[in-house]
């Protein structure tokens, strides 16, 4: 490794001016393009155990809550989901900071092994740096700061945000650990100081682990490195352990979760409260099951990594992260071996995880790519040798970074989404006072409704249960914390699933079909025990195998139970929503249901007589989603036939 030997002070300004500069501008663009509220899936959930000190799905995240308890209770006199949203920006920005000095390491390492000096004979020292170490560093910084995942995390309430800044400390602490170990083999420094960075990053790894479990993708790299640099020998065995201690230190953010959980907080995920709780939690034990689930979903996850990586870079870096490979393979195998175990690792694992929301697990083979990207731009650099060619070359880098960013702006963009706000107010708008809706949206509306009604205190008459999470021992304790008279309701029946849902917890024999018959007399009783005194609802995707005997009437955008077959008097409706500029599958699926219930209220609507009223519910359903064959045909009928009823089909497709 090359060490700062002449003008000290200037070149160390000079990186810090550069770690700066590239933090500071990510994070005003990150301001710009940040998401005003709350985003699909786990923010609102997230936000709302932020705010309220609460515990999270599985693995728990308990760092993640503290430091976003902090976020949420600054005084900026900002909305708490925006103090929220600006945390994540800042997070991401910071792990820049870091990454460029990871890069400054690499590419340090690289020029020792490669150029060695040839070059600029006549440069000052900085000058020599900032081409062949600072400018390289710069463009893999920029490359990783703009691509697509990245940029997205830094946009909205997530553990990715805290994960990738302790993904770049950790590749930072650990590769300098790795270099001063070498340089003390040749007494270059001291062994107290390589001490020091080995004991702070044991610490720093435990702290990442209680964010995010993914830290382990960094284990086969930094082990086989680990013992390249000092052996196997009884002597390295013990240090190794000592370095357990700060490791056991950092990762004791985790007992949080039980003695949080031991208080009741409003939100208490898998009510971690002993040690076996606390492991299920702790290990994910609910989400195994996607885990290495088959060949076909690893190559399906595969497939959608490799048709995404050209998007995700906007094409032109991924040329030079195939330089950079080349570079390493020739002049420095051993970081070569490093990036490459980094990359298959995160892949391998990524592919193997069977969930639609996968791009954040590929972010370290994300930074793995910008780091080939800034080698690759260095070796572009040794081959044109020439000074002032070198500048022109520079320019086409600053170029190649601009194109990235104008790109990637257009795709990430969330200034302007407000789309699972204005879903979640227009969907508590449709409950009547004190009722109750039973759905399964989470990405859409529950995780969003936890946020709302927890920490604005919006609607907080309403129960919204989540359907699927009934599947969960652990959702009827925060059920009697929160809403104790429901439970009273029902606790007879939950009681006779719960002694069922054990043995499947438990890895016991157990009756799938005895399981499923108890958890519907669950849904049921809710529903038959608070009908008379409260109104209840469902939305479109719950299952008509629970709702057997009860007539769905539409009401905005959900469903209210009835016992009886009459026609019922129905709230007028006028959603207050904006379709966004840009479209994806989360927008896609959150407009096809603000369609599909236009279409529902048409429907209903004509069957009462209110015919002009269904006319103008289809004409806004197809102004959402001009392909809805039903809204189509059923138009066409209207048009044609004035007087015509509908017909049994036709009433069915309210319920579809």
């Amino acid at each position: 490794m090359i060490t700062y030997k002449f003008d000290k002070i200037d070149l160390h300004t000079t990186e810090y001016i550069f770690r700066f500069t590239i933090s500071i501008i990510s994070f005003i663009f990150y301001v710009f393009t940040l998401c005003p509220t709350v985003d699909f899936i786990d923010s609102g959930e997230l936000a709302a155990v932020a705010s309220t000190l609460g515990v999270a799905h599985p693995t728990g995240y308990p760092l993640f809550t503290l430091i976003g308890w902090v976020f949420a209770h600054l005084p900026l006199g900002l909305r708490t989901i925006y103090q929220l949203n600006l945390m994540s920006a800042f997070f991401c920005s910071l792990g820049l900071f870091f990454f460029f000095r990871f890069l400054v390491l690499i590419i340090s390492e690289t020029l020792q092994r490669g150029a060695k000096g040839k070059i600029f004979k006549n440069s000052t020292v900085t000058e020599y740096y900032l081409f062949y170490v600072f400018i390289p560093a710069m463009f893999g910084t920029i490359v990783l700061a703009f691509s697509e995942t990245y940029w997205s995390q830094a946009l909205s309430v997530e553990v990715y945000s805290l994960h990738v800044l302790f993904l770049s400390i950790l590749l930072y602490l650990f590769t300098k650990a790795a270099h001063l170990e070498l340089e003390e083999k040749d007494k270059s420094v001291s062994s107290k100081s390589v001490w020091r960075y080995w004991c702070v990053f044991a610490f720093v790894l435990g702290l990442s682990f209680t964010n995010h479990m993914t830290t382990i993708l960094l284990a086969p790299a930094f082990i086989s490195l680990y013992f390249y640099v000092h052996g196997f020998s009884q002597q390295v065995i013990k240090k190794t352990l000592w370095l357990g201690i700060p490791f056991i230190i950092g990762f004791s953010v985790y007992l949080y979760l039980p003695i949080r959980a031991s208080q009741h907080p409003l939100m208490n995920w898998g009510n971690p409260i002993d040690l076996e709780k606390f492991l299920w939690h702790f290990s994910g034990k609910v989400y195994r099951v996607w885990i290495f689930s088959s060949t076909e979903s690893a190559a399906k996850q595969f497939n959608y990594f490799i048709d995404t990586l050209p998007r995700e870079f906007v094409y032109f870096p991924l040329l030079f992260s195939l330089t950079g490979l080349w570079h390493l393979f020739k002049y420095f195998k051993r970081g070569l071996v490093f990036t490459l175990l980094l990359f298959l690792t995160c892949l391998l694992y990524s592919i193997n995880y069977d969930i639609h929301d996968i791009d954040s697990y590929f972010l370290l083979a994300y930074f793995m790519i910008a780091l080939w990207s800034g080698v690759g731009s260095y070796q572009l650099i040794i081959w044109l040798k020439n000074k002032r060619v070198i500048k022109i070359a520079t320019l086409t880098l600053f170029v190649a970074i601009t194109i990235l960013i104008y790109i990637n702006y257009q795709e990430v963009n969330k200034s302007e989404h407000h789309l699972v706000e204005e879903y979640s107010l227009d969907m508590l708008k449709s409950i009547a006072p004190d009722g109750i809706v039973i759905s399964y949206q989470w990405d859409y509306f529950i995780s969003a409704a936890y946020y709302l009604q927890m920490v604005e205190k919006v609607r907080p008459d309403v129960v919204v249960i989540d359907k699927e999470l009934l599947r969960r021992s652990w959702y009827y304790n925060q059920l009697r914390n929160n809403y104790p008279w429901l439970m009273m309701q029902i606790q007879t029946e939950v009681d006779v699933f719960l002694r069922e849902l054990k043995k499947f917890e438990h890895d016991e024999p157990y009756n799938s079909n005895i399981i499923e018959y108890h958890y519907t007399k669950v849904i049921r009783s809710i529903i038959d025990k608070n009908l008379s005194t409260r109104p209840i609802y469902v939305t479109a995707e719950i299952e008509s195998q629970y709702l057997s005997g009860y007539n769905r009437v539409p009401s905005g955008l959900a469903l209210r139970l009835y016992t009886d077959t009459l026609t019922h008097e129905t709230p007028k409706i006028d959603f207050n929503f904006n379709i966004p500029d840009k479209n994806d599958i989360y927008t896609d699926g959150l407009l096809s249901l603000y369609a599909r219930a236009y279409m529902n209220n048409a429907i209903y609507s004509n069957l009462v007589g209110k015919k002009q009223q269904a006319e103008l519910y289809l004409d806004r359903a197809l102004e959402i989603k001009p392909d809805i064959r039903e809204a189509i045909l059923l138009r066409e009928k209207l048009k044609k036939n004035s007087e015509k009823k509908l017909t049994i089909d036709e009433k069915s497709l309210i319920i579809k």
